[in-house]
C-alpha cells in the first residue's frame, strides 16, 4: 500500500508534469493528494521538501538496486553505472523534472536547497559505487560531481536520455582527471598541513600550561 508521503510525491510530480511547477499551490498538491492542507503541512513544509523527498526516493531506488554489489570493475565505469541507473528511475519524470527545474532556476533560495539535496543524493551515488568521498578531497568530489550530474540533467532535459549519457560519460573522465589533480595536491600538501597542525597543538599546549602557571601564582603579577 503507498504511504501518504509518497502519495504527495506522485501528485506534486503528476501537477508539475502538466504545467509550470511555479504556478503549483500546495493547495494544488494537496487537493491531487486527497488531503486536507493541514495534512500536507504535517508531511512536508513547502514544494521544495516534496522534490527533496522525491530525490531521496530515487536514491532509495538505486541504492536498493546496488546494495552489497562487490565489483571489480574501475571507480570510473562503478560511477558511471551507479548514475546511469538514477537516470533510468528519473526518466519517467522528465516532464516534471524539466519544470521543477525551471522554478528552481528563478529562486536562488530554492535553487541552494536543492543543491544541498543533490549534493547528499552524491555521496550515496560515490557509496553506491565504492567510492571514497570523506575528508577535504571528498568534499570536492561531492560538490564537482553534484555540479557535473547537473550538466548531465540539462543535456537530458534538452536533447533525451542518449545525449544525457553521453554528457555523463564525458563529465566522469573530466571528474576523474580533476580528482587526480586534487589528490596529487593533497600528498604534495600533506607533510605541510601536518607540520602546521603540530605547530598549533604546540602552540596551545604553551599557552594552556602558561594559563596553568598564572592559576597556581595568581598574585605573581601584582
Amino acid at each position: 500500500m503507498m504511504s501518504t508521503r509518497n502519495r504527495v510525491i506522485d501528485a506534486a510530480m503528476k501537477l508539475a508534469g502538466r504545467r509550470d511547477f511555479g504556478d503549483v499551490s500546495l493547495t494544488d498538491i494537496a487537493k491531487e493528494s486527497d488531503l486536507s492542507l493541514a495534512d500536507l503541512r504535517d508531511l512536508f513544509p513547502s514544494k521544495g521538501a516534496i522534490v527533496g523527498g522525491f530525490s531521496r526516493r530515487i536514491d532509495r531506488q538505486v541504492l536498493d538496486e546496488f546494495s552489497g554489489l562487490n565489483s571489480h570493475d574501475p571507480a570510473r565505469d562503478r560511477l558511471y553505472d551507479v548514475l546511469r541507473k538514477r537516470l533510468e528511475a528519473l526518466e519517467p519524470y522528465h516532464e516534471a523534472l524539466s519544470s521543477i527545474a525551471r522554478w528552481a532556476a528563478r529562486d536562488p533560495i530554492t535553487s541552494t536547497a536543492l543543491n544541498r539535496e543533490t549534493v547528499n543524493s552524491m555521496r550515496f551515488m560515490l557509496e553506491a559505487a565504492d567510492i571514497d568521498c570523506d575528508g577535504p578531497v571528498g568534499s570536492l568530489k561531492l560538490q564537482g560531481l553534484a555540479m557535473a550530474w547537473g550538466r548531465v540533467l540539462d543535456a537530458w532535459f534538452e536533447n533525451g536520455f542518449s545525449f544525457a549519457l553521453e554528457t555523463l560519460d564525458r563529465e566522469i573522465a573530466r571528474g576523474e582527471r580533476y580528482v587526480e589533480h586534487v589528490e596529487d595536491f593533497a600528498r604534495i600538501t600533506r607533510p605541510f598541513t601536518d607540520m602546521a597542525n603540530r605547530l598549533f597543538e604546540f602552540g596551545g599546549m604553551r599557552r594552556r600550561h602558561a594559563h596553568a602557571a598564572d592559576d597556581d601564582h595568581p598574585h605573581s603579577h601584582a
